[in-house]
């Protein structure tokens, strides 16, 4: 089966399930059906998007019929629905274990890291959240969790604005800079990979925390410094 190139190892574990090939001659419950279908519409939107997938690639990739596809999902627009809510949580879920550290330079590192990390490692679900979505969709695209991890950042930049005395109204005109300026070089470096992540996330914190005017010239992660 074709795959997503420089998928990280999750992918390619769904890859392999997705086949169908360990268990050919088993046959499978409803709820691993399911998942297979839901494996493959993943691959498959990822490289194709939306509008070029067709649930006739789906079935065919999963070795059923069309009908068994649409028992379980009603057609290629709830296949989809499923394929990226289970990405939206998966990612706000990542994001939101990132977030313990009590330091704000230190909390805008994990976010980064978080963020890279899903795209490494679960490349190809980042794949279906940034590529367009259909039109019906009003939730559920990269911009709507965008939003969601905007507003908790939101909530830490407050706090941070009032200790320091600025205008606390202006928390979420800053968490959707700092997000939406992470989130574009994420789907940069999707594609060129380099540098390390390690280093993407210093550079970033470097803009955001530092200033153009205030750049460090080499700099470091936080709990790099502390090894």
């Amino acid at each position: 089966m074709a795959d997503v190139p420089g998928d990280g190892g999750s992918d390619r574990r769904r890859a392999v399930a997705a086949s169908g090939k360990p268990s050919s001659r088993v046959r499978m419950s409803a709820a691993q059906r399911r998942e297979q279908l839901i494996s493959i519409g993943r691959l498959i939107f990822a490289e194709r998007g939306f509008d070029a997938t067709s649930i006739e690639e789906v079935a065919a990739r999963a070795k059923v019929s069309k009908p068994v596809v649409y028992e379980h999902f009603g057609g290629k627009e709830g296949l989809y629905a499923v394929v990226v809510d289970r990405e939206v949580r998966a990612l706000l879920d990542r994001i939101t274990t990132a977030l313990t550290a009590g330091h704000p330079r230190e909390l805008l590192e994990q976010a980064a890291m978080a963020l890279l990390g899903y795209i490494e490692e679960e490349t190809s679900g980042f794949r279906v959240l940034v590529r367009e979505s259909p039109l019906m969709a009003a939730t559920g695209n990269f911009s709507s969790v965008l939003n969601d991890v905007a507003h908790q950042v939101e909530h830490i930049l407050g706090a941070e604005f009032k200790s320091r005395g600025y205008d606390p109204k202006l928390a979420e005109l800053y968490a959707q800079a700092l997000v939406g300026m992470v989130a574009l070089t994420g789907r940069w470096w999707l594609e060129v990979r380099k540098p390390r992540k390690e280093t993407v996330a210093a550079h970033l914190v470097n803009l955001a925390w530092n200033g153009l005017s205030h750049l460090e010239s080499k700099p470091t992660l936080i709990r790099a410094r502390g090894r």
